[in-house]
């Protein structure tokens, strides 16, 4: 009676160090944490029978090459998980994600080229991720988003070729990042990598040695060392433009509006258009050289040189029409608000209809995100006359459209 006592008193005391697989020693640190030491035991697959309380899982340098997403099942209250010098080249999705206690995760050294990110998600007691001496080739901007406790992020030795922006922007705690030896294409999508390395206080070891591989023109230099001048930022005019002043159309009114684009590289034109019955966006011209259109968006013109015309202007093409220049260092845009009134006596109805009608003209811009308070864009407003004599198809008569004031000044530039 007295051994089996004894056995069930040793058990009770060391209980967390007994469920411990052969190929692993366990033992109980100063600080109460159960230690679980699994390196260098040739292993292919993360070993099972480990004690539900190890908070301390060493498993570098064996030949561990997939992580599923029952591996860790056994240990779920794992704050330090190592497994550098593997050959983990598969990750499923859910490997880490109910790790929720982790702190230091070490996945340096292995062939992972594929990471299910959102795992990270649930980790928000992260300080330490190493991922370094991978084949990553790129990652979500939001990947790090819930990792507020993040110290140290080891990201060298990959095969990134560019970063998001914003990919360090929700990290307040870090303070340690390595990204070098890897192979930057400074396009000026990473132009912001530069700006954010001059104003942030973390520590971006070996700064020096985060080289551009591309273009031809920047190869070998540092990534902090881009030219300011090389990536500028869009800027965008938006004129309305007409030949038609004065004249009489028989074919209806034709509204053309003109943007024009400045930057580096140079932007893209794409056109935003908010009727009352519909949203059009074309990014890119429509036109083609031998003047065929698409047949979906045959109603807007789109011309390479930033030019849109839109024929036969009625009151259904009402609406906010918007230009926005795009380049990979950002977006601006600016916007007209059309709208179309007809009468035999225009200035009078107009102010009628519309008591601020005599305050139109003023200029207004927004660029970015920055809303013009005033509205969506300048007010731009076509009055025409239609003559008492002008009569419909039904009478026999060709219509007949008098263009007469124009509120908003012919040619007037809108700019951003």
């Amino acid at each position: 009676m007295k051994p089996l006592l004894c056995c069930l008193g040793l058990t009770t005391l060391l209980g967390p160090c007994l469920a411990c697989p052969s190929t692993c020693s366990c033992s109980t640190k100063k600080n109460g944490r159960l230690l679980a030491e699994c390196a260098y035991k040739d292993l292919q697959e993360v070993p099972e029978g480990l004690s539900s309380n190890v908070t301390i899982l060493t498993l570098s340098a064996n030949r561990i090459g997939w992580l599923g997403q029952g591996s860790f099942a056994d240990v779920p209250e794992v704050q330090s998980l190592w497994l550098g010098y593997n050959q983990i080249g598969v990750v499923e999705p859910g490997a880490f994600a109910l790790l929720a206690h982790l702190k230091n995760l070490d996945l340096s050294h292995n062939k992972i080229a594929d990471f299910p990110w959102q795992d990270l998600h649930n980790l928000s007691d992260l300080q330490i991720l190493k991922m370094n001496n991978n084949r990553l080739a790129g990652l979500p901007r939001d990947a790090f988003r819930s990792l507020k406790d993040l110290r140290s992020l080891w990201l060298n030795d990959n095969e990134l070729t560019t970063l998001a922006e914003g990919t360090f922007d929700n990290l307040p705690s870090l303070s340690q990042l390595q990204i070098f030896n890897n192979p930057f294409n400074c396009s000026c999508k990473v132009f912001w990598l530069k700006k954010w390395t001059e104003n942030t206080s973390v520590s971006i070891t070996k700064g020096g040695s985060t080289l551009c591989v591309a273009p031809s023109r920047l190869k070998g230099r540092a990534v902090t060392d881009i030219p300011d001048h090389y990536c500028v930022a869009p800027s965008v005019q938006l004129t309305y433009l007409s030949n038609l002043d004065n004249t009489v159309t028989y074919s209806g009114l034709t509204l053309t509006l003109h943007c024009s684009v400045a930057g580096s590289p140079p932007p893209e034109i794409r056109w935003k258009i908010q009727t009352s019955s519909r949203r059009v966006e074309i990014n890119g011209p429509n036109v083609a050289r031998d003047g065929s259109v698409k047949q979906s968006q045959d109603h807007f013109l789109v011309f390479k040189n930033g030019t849109m015309a839109i024929p036969n202007f009625s009151k259904e093409d009402e609406g906010i029409y918007t230009c926005l220049a795009v380049n990979d260092v950002g977006t601006r845009d600016v916007s007209v608000n059309v709208a179309l009134a007809g009468s035999e006596n225009p200035a009078e109805d107009l102010l009628q209809d519309d008591p601020q009608a005599s305050h139109l003209g003023g200029r207004s811009c927004y660029k970015g995100n920055e809303m013009d308070p005033s509205g969506a864009g300048e007010k731009l407003v076509i009055v025409y006359h239609m003559p008492r004599e002008s009569k419909g198809r039904a009478g026999g008569a060709v219509p007949q459209v008098h263009l007469g004031t124009l509120l908003l000044a012919l040619g007037i530039t809108l700019c951003c």
